[in-house]
C-alpha cells in the first residue's frame, strides 16, 4: 500500500485549507497512493474561533473532501471540527474514499502545557477503524499518542496501521517526545504508525502568538518493531511510503505483546 503523508500548515480560512487538501490529494493520487493522511485541525488552525467554522459531517467542507476522495479513488484522512454539545465542538478525523465513510472524535483532550482543549472541545468515546485495500487502519489524534490503550484497542479490532493526526505543541523537548511516543506506540501495538503533524508555521515564515498548539512538523512513519521508516523536517512536505502490512504478522510472532498482555 502506498501512503502519502501531507505535512501542511493550516490557516484560519477553511476554504483556503480545502484548496491545499485538493492540491496535495491530486498529487498523491497521481503517485498511485491508496491513502493520504493530513494533520489534525486541517480545516482550521488552532488559535482561531473554532465555533465559527464548525460544521457537520455532511456539511460543505466535509462534502468537498468526500467528493474529492471519490473522484480520485483515494482514501483521505483529515482533521476537522464538528458540532458538540453545550457550546463545544468535536475534534474530528474524517476518513472518506472508496467504500470508506467514517469519523473519529478525539478521546484524550490536550489539557496540558498551559493549554485547555477541553474548554472548547467535547471528547469522543470510542476507537474507530476502517479498511483500505483490505488493510485495517486505526485512528488517533495528537495527545492520544500518549495513551497506549487506544492503539492496542485499534490493533485488537484488526488494525495493522495506526494513523495519528496531530497539531503538536512546540516547546522544550517536544520533538523528542513526539518521536519517542510514535515509536513506543508502534511497539505497544505491533502496528505501523503513520504520524502526520502540522508543519511548523515558522518554517513558512509565519508568526504565531499564544499557547495554541500549531505544529512542529517532524511527521514520521514507524515499523511494527519501532524502526523509523520516514521522518520529515519542520516545513511543509508531501512524502510517500510503501507499506507491506503483512510485516505485522512477523512482528507479532517475534513480539507477541498483544497476545501476552494481562488485564489488571
Amino acid at each position: 500500500m502506498r501512503v502519502a503523508i501531507a505535512q501542511m500548515t493550516s490557516g484560519s480560512d477553511p476554504s483556503e485549507n480545502l484548496r491545499q487538501v485538493e492540491d496535495l490529494t491530486r498529487r498523491a493520487a497521481e503517485a498511485k497512493s491508496a491513502l493520504i493522511v493530513f494533520p489534525e485541525a486541517t480545516m482550521c488552525a488552532f488559535g482561531n474561533d473554532l465555533s465559527a467554522v464548525v460544521e457537520p459531517l455532511d456539511g460543505p467542507w466535509a462534502s468537498g473532501v468526500r467528493d474529492l476522495a471519490i473522484e480520485l479513488g483515494i482514501v483521505i484522512v483529515v482533521g476537522m471540527f464538528t458540532p458538540g454539545s453545550e457550546g463545544r465542538v468535536r475534534n474530528t478525523l474524517l476518513a472518506v474514499g472508496p467504500d470508506v465513510d467514517t469519523s473519529y472524535d478525539k478521546v484524550h483532550l490536550f489539557d496540558a502545557f498551559g493549554y485547555r482543549e477541553s474548554d472548547s472541545v467535547q471528547p469522543g468515546t470510542r476507537p474507530v477503524t476502517f479498511p483500505v485495500d483490505g488493510v485495517t487502519v486505526g485512528l488517533a489524534t495528537c495527545y492520544d499518542i500518549r495513551f497506549p490503550a487506544l492503539f492496542s484497542a485499534n490493533a485488537k479490532q484488526g488494525a495493522r496501521i495506526n494513523v495519528v493526526c496531530a497539531s503538536w505543541g512546540a516547546g522544550e523537548g517536544k520533538i523528542d517526545q513526539w518521536s519517542l511516543l510514535a515509536r513506543a506506540r508502534a511497539l505497544d501495538s505491533t502496528t505501523f504508525v503513520i504520524a502526520c503533524g502540522q508543519a511548523d508555521p515558522a518554517a513558512s515564515g509565519l508568526d504565531v502568538e499564544g499557547t495554541a498548539p500549531t505544529g512542529i512538523g517532524y511527521s514520521t512513519v514507524i515499523s511494527p518493531l519501532g524502526k523509523v521508516l520516514e521522518e520529515l523536517g519542520a516545513g511543509p512536505a508531501l512524502v510517500f511510503t510503501d507499506i507491506d502490512a503483512t510485516e505485522t504478522d512477523d512482528a507479532r510472532m517475534k513480539l507477541p505483546v498483544l497476545a501476552n498482555a494481562q488485564a489488571f
